[in-house]
């Protein structure tokens, strides 16, 4: 693992997400990530574009490396709350409704992944203080995503939220040998429904992110993470496919044949290949939720890529699916 400190301060960033319904900005405490998730689209949307400054930290491929760096930011409280005051100060009318008004930690990296000791403390107080900062010095909202158990350790400061924070887990299947392929190094996805169910019990308000679901993942496998996440009476419950960013594909066969293991990668082979995979995923995903499962639509909220809208599919499907606003605690 190589990890160093990132000498640019951790900053309240307008993100740039669309038809997610996630958030209106971005808290990234880090360049890099620890888990190693082999489908990860961060590398494309982010960390390539950062390849010069990369190789000097000893980073010669941020996609073939991705998972094993880790650059924590620094903390500079003046220059956040410049960050955290701007956005505070930005008008709805030029926000885009589907973010809810929200900060969310993190899009580009995880806050709650393990670093050596030394990183664990800077990791850790870029999320505290920030998230302090948030509750008593603006009326914004806050979204926490993250894969790690860890995230326990601040369920008092989101407690403090109330109805102004949602704490979301995501767990593509419940199959824990099968995540391991695909995510080698996050923590299993059945200790990531634990941490939710203790949320849940400790009165948070939470949300699942099933993303991305396998091509592997077949009906009896979403099925059982459905039923598991319906019992949690989420606020929201995203789903997609994987989808094919820059070298992600690579990286996950790659993997898989290391570990000697067989896992449906032909989905890929073509374009129009994944495009079948991906719509029939959706498509089934949602029959599952609704009508086996009794999933409300207002908390079901699919993530379909603006490509998939060809071929035989009513593009009205895909029209709503973009224009939906995420539930939000009232």
């Amino acid at each position: 693992m190589i990890t160093k400190i990132w000498n640019r301060p951790a900053t309240i960033e307008p993100n740039n997400f669309k038809f997610k319904s996630l958030s209106n900005w971005s808290y990234n405490i880090a360049v890099g990530c620890e888990h190693a998730c082999r489908f990860c689209y961060v590398p494309e949307v982010s960390t390539n574009r950062m390849a010069g400054k990369l190789e000097t930290y000893g980073v010669t491929d941020p996609d073939a490396q991705w998972g094993e760096y880790v650059f924590p930011r620094t903390w500079d409280k003046s220059v956040f709350l410049n960050s955290l005051h701007k956005a505070q100060e930005t008008p709805v009318d030029q926000l885009a409704p589907d973010g809810n008004r929200a900060v969310m930690l993190c899009t580009t990296t995880d806050p709650y992944q393990v670093l050596p000791k030394d990183m664990q403390a800077q990791r850790r107080t870029l999320v505290r203080e920030a998230l302090r900062e948030i509750l008593d010095g603006s009326t914004l909202n806050v979204r926490i995503l993250t894969r790690s158990p860890l995230a326990r350790e601040d369920f008092d400061l989101f407690k403090c939220f109330g109805k102004r924070l949602l704490f979301g887990m995501s767990i593509p299947t419940l199959d824990n040998r099968l995540a391991k392929i695909y995510e080698p190094k996050a923590p299993a996805p059945t200790q990531r429904l634990a941490t939710l169910r203790a949320a849940k019990e400790l009165g948070l308000h939470v949300f699942v992110a099933v993303a991305p679901v396998y091509p592997d993942c077949d009906m009896v496998d979403m099925s059982r993470t459905l039923k598991a996440v319906k019992e949690l009476d989420p606020v929201t419950i995203f789903m997609e496919p994987i989808n094919i960013r820059a070298d992600n594909v690579k990286r996950i066969e790659a993997h898989a044949q290391s570990l000697g293991a067989k896992i449906n990668t032909e989905v890929f082979a073509t374009r129009e290949l994944w495009k079948r995979y991906a719509q029939e995923q959706l498509g089934a995903f949602q029959s599952l939720a609704q009508v086996y499962h009794g999933i409300p639509d207002n908390v079901l909220h699919l993530w379909p890529d603006k490509s998939l809208a060809t071929g035989h599919w009513d593009k009205s499907w895909f029209e709503i699916h973009w224009s939906k606003i995420s539930a939000w605690p009232k």
